[in-house]
């Protein structure tokens, strides 16, 4: 994904350390500053935070954070990286824009910081859509407005939430990707398991699942046309045994009929009986 692809640049949405843009720059000590707990980035490369603080320890913090107050103290919108890397180089103050907002925009500006960086995985950014959805009460069209996608690559990602919560883990740590996913959910619960164990072992491409999986819906097919010929063969013995007379079982999609033969009144007369016998047995 490139910067492009987000339409605004994140300088629309989160400011510079400039006094006009509409925040207070301060410098707090770095250990005053809560993380937020419904940062969409759940996972953080450590041998990279390392780096950073290394950096940090020789120039400081160029880029501020941004925070919001909450009660006395502060909560991190944006800029967890740099809190994180700040804390472990020993840093007494680092530069912060302090910003009035709300939980639902301090959760787009996290989530646009991250989308622009490339940090979230493709399971993160699901979930961020999600409760975006569900608690904020967007539509698709207006999460993708807001985080710079198109309403179909939004609802692409969230159809990701469908997958199995083993392949979903699959997806978390990288050993297949968001496109890998997209394929398996055409499949159900066991084959989506057993292909994604096969991508992991083979290294698939994701053109390739797309053709192993298509291949997979197809024996299914066959082997479900099979299995309901087979039950229908089975059903028309029995009831043939049971009532005496020819039935035969015929099958119109999920529905169908059953036709019961009989030669004469008589037969009639003794099939009536017969299903009579049954159901009140």
């Amino acid at each position: 994904m490139t910067r492009k692809s987000l339409g605004r640049g994140i300088e629309a949405l989160i400011p510079v350390m400039k006094e006009e843009s509409g925040g207070e720059v301060l410098r707090v000590n770095p250990t005053a500053i809560a993380a937020d707990p419904n940062q969409p980035r759940q996972t953080f490369d450590e041998a990279k935070i390392d780096e950073l603080a290394a950096s940090l320890k020789e120039h400081g913090v160029i880029q501020p954070l941004i925070v919001r107050r909450i009660g006395d103290g502060y909560r991190l919108v944006a800029g967890e990286r740099r809190l994180r890397a700040a804390v472990q180089a020993g840093l007494q103050e680092v530069p912060v824009v302090l910003r009035e907002m709300d939980d639902r925009e301090a959760m787009e500006v996290s989530l646009v910081e991250n989308l622009q960086r490339e940090d979230l995985g493709p399971i993160e950014q699901a979930v961020a859509f999600r409760r975006l959805v569900d608690e904020f009460g967007l539509t698709q069209e207006e999460v993708a407005k807001r985080v710079g996608k198109s309403r179909p690559d939004v609802a692409n990602t969230l159809r990701l939430l469908n997958l199995e919560p083993e392949v979903r883990d699959f997806v978390s740590d990288g050993r297949i990707s968001g496109g890998h996913g997209r394929a398996l959910l055409g499949l159900g619960r066991e084959a989506q398991i057993k292909m994604a164990r096969t991508i992991v072992t083979r290294g698939l491409s994701v053109r390739k699942t797309e053709e192993a999986v298509a291949s997979e819906g197809r024996r299914a097919a066959i082997r479900k046309q099979r299995s309901v010929g087979t039950r229908r063969k089975d059903a028309e013995e029995i009831l043939t045994a049971a009532l005496g007379s020819p039935v035969q079982v015929k099958c119109l999609g999920a529905k169908g009929t059953i036709e019961i033969s009989f030669y004469g009144e008589e037969d009639l007369e003794r099939l009536v009986e017969t299903i009579q016998r049954v159901s009140h047995a």
